[in-house]
């Protein structure tokens, strides 16, 4: 799967995509990225890619032009139209299940406002989804592009190591993922619950499943809710 984001900052992009697992499922090929800089479409000598906004206001708004070059030049280098993505908080709500939808298409655009926001002339024509990764406003696209494509790749087959953990997790059937422990048995006079150090498998899974349950109810009763409903 390939990653295009449009951006005005593409080494933002490059620095935190180039590390971890994403950076390491990279190199094994499993993923790929390319930042583009809009900059690099303008017709403008002084690089310039944004005007004031017609209508008076504060701010300043960024052109269709560069983008919609820019967004040409991915698509005729993908050699058909890149499903494209607008980071804005006029989207809907990122949630796990669009990780899950994303993550089986070829290649992906994500598009980076900044400023105002961006001509409507170009969202019109070559954006196909909004998103939104929560009711807030930041000076960029670029950190939402960065959280939807950690999500997005972490469903993509050979990024995890582990097969199962992407599936068994947090949000995973509407319920929390459980409490975790690891070495050692004692700590600051807080023990590991006996029930892990038992070796039955079967009551383990019982008890996490059990755990998670009251974590959702207590931490997110949104969440809890919505298991209640598709558990009846």
């Amino acid at each position: 799967m390939k990653f295009y984001i449009l951006t005005l900052f593409p080494e933002m992009i490059e620095d935190a995509l180039n590390t971890s697992i994403l950076g390491r499922a990279s190199k094994a090929g499993s993923i790929s990225f390319e930042a583009i800089n809009i900059r690099d479409y303008t017709l403008d000598k002084h690089k310039k890619v944004d005007d004031y906004p017609y209508g008076g206001g504060a701010g300043m708004v960024m052109q269709a032009q560069p983008i919609y070059d820019a967004y040409q030049a991915v698509c005729e280098k993908a050699g058909h139209k890149v499903h494209c993505i607008y980071l804005t908080p006029q989207g809907k709500l990122f949630k796990q299940p669009d990780a899950k939808t994303l993550a089986l298409k070829e290649d992906i655009c994500l598009l980076c406002g900044h400023y105002e926001g961006i001509d409507e002339r170009v969202l019109e024509e070559i954006v196909d989804e909004y998103y939104s990764i929560g009711d807030y406003v930041l000076t960029g696209g670029e950190l939402p592009s960065l959280v939807m494509i950690d999500a997005i790749s972490r469903m993509v087959p050979g990024v995890l190591t582990n097969s199962e953990s992407g599936e068994d997790e947090s949000l995973e059937n509407n319920l929390l993922e459980y409490p975790q422990y690891s070495r050692p048995e004692v700590w600051n006079d807080r023990r590991v619950p006996a029930i892990l150090l038992s070796g039955d498998h079967a009551k383990v899974d019982a008890w996490r499943h059990e755990q998670s349950i009251e974590r959702t109810k207590e931490r997110r009763p949104d969440l809890y809710a919505k298991y209640l409903e598709n558990d009846c």
